[in-house]
């Protein structure tokens, strides 16, 4: 029920890894990267399995060895989500990979070493219809980089991602993102927003290394949420010392905020104070966990009294104002009915189930009527 968001994003050429759109007008991918050994293949497809549930669009797989590239293989076969061979190096791994589906090459071509091998592995990209990611790091930084300007800078992240560019346009391969992420978040932003004005290929944005749940969190909100409020952006990874599935879901959460991707149920919620007429926390905890499984997008206002309950509830899809000695819920804007605290959390999560299905149901008839 609430406006679309005002951010212009910038325009970029759209490019597909697997069945998904990156850049120009496609929606911002959300991606993580699975943590299991690649050659672990029942356990790899197991987590990506999971991310896919989250919500995840693409799915990063480090393959580190051929006998990697072979489990890739098996493991490709087992999902549906697209995924991005992580390859550093060795370009016979990334041939292979490229002959076995994958969606996406993340490969820096000047790490490759000689032409010939840099313009194979082009040709197989090419050939099967793979775009490249080239992924540049404050923490590996070419040598030559790091001699020239003493330390990882925004500019010193620019001109690897150019350098790396560069082979590419000499071998007239536009089909490409660009990821120049650092653990600093000024040093992040500065890159990103110096190289989002020299290329017109989609960006991949990421804090690296950005830290534990709750600190990576924050560190990644406030770096990538400054780009994406600037219009960069056209992928995006919380790069957590996390279960990969946390990734996904701050990822989402940080686009609904934005409302760049509505995806989910955005709820809106009190802090509570002394004035609530039942237990906002511990409701919304529950809330959260119970439908965790929703895909729909839904607004759903919780808050504790009537202050501000009649306000937020007219603007959200289903809103509940704490009241008493009952709480009123609102369904589009309109007061609907009442609920006692004894079974509040199991009340509301029926009503919006079926708030989720009724909105599923209208989809659906719409889609019917236009075709």
């Amino acid at each position: 029920m609430h406006a679309p968001s005002p951010i212009q994003r910038r325009v970029s050429r759209q490019i597909h890894v697997g069945n998904v759109p990156v850049g120009g007008d496609a929606p911002i991918a959300v991606q993580s990267m699975t943590n299991t050994d690649t050659l672990d293949v029942e356990a790899t497809v197991g987590q990506i399995r999971q991310l896919e549930i989250a919500g995840a669009d693409i799915v990063r797989v480090s393959v580190p060895s051929m006998d990697a590239a072979e489990a890739f293989g098996c493991i490709r076969q087992a999902v549906n989500v697209p995924l991005v061979a992580d390859i550093h190096f060795d370009h016979k791994i990334a041939l292979r990979v490229a002959e076995l589906g994958v969606d996406c090459l993340r490969i820096n071509p000047g790490n490759i070493g000689r032409e010939d091998r840099v313009r194979a592995v082009v040709s197989a990209a090419r050939d099967n219809g793979v775009p490249i990611r080239i992924g540049v790091n404050a923490g590996s930084l070419e040598k030559s980089l790091q001699r020239k300007y003493g330390e990882p800078t925004p500019a010193a992240l620019v001109e690897s991602a150019l350098r790396h560019i560069d082979h590419l346009d000499r071998l007239d391969f536009p089909d490409f993102k660009v990821s120049v992420k650092a653990s600093d978040v000024f040093m992040a932003v500065a890159a990103y927003r110096d190289l989002a004005a020299r290329i017109e290929q989609p960006l991949h944005l990421g804090i690296t290394e950005a830290g534990g749940l709750r600190s990576g969190t924050v560190k990644s909100s406030i770096g990538l949420g400054m780009l994406l409020m600037d219009g960069i952006g056209d992928t995006i990874r919380v790069s957590l010392a996390a279960d990969p599935v946390e990734e996904v879901k701050v990822g989402f959460d940080m686009l609904k905020s934005l409302k760049l991707r509505s995806k989910g149920i955005n709820f809106i919620a009190c802090p509570s104070c002394s004035r609530q007429n039942f237990d906002v926390i511990d409701t919304m905890n529950q809330l959260e966990e119970r439908l965790d499984d929703v895909r729909t997008p839904l607004d759903v206002s919780i808050i504790g009294c009537i202050v501000n309950g009649p306000g937020e509830a007219k603007e959200s899809d289903l809103g509940l104002t704490g009241g008493s000695p009952a709480n009123l819920v609102y369904l589009d804007g309109k007061p609907a009915q009442k609920l006692r605290n004894d079974n509040l959390v199991d009340d509301l999560e029926r009503l919006i189930r079926d708030k989720v299905r009724d909105k599923q149901q209208r989809e659906k008839d719409t889609i019917a009527r236009s075709v």
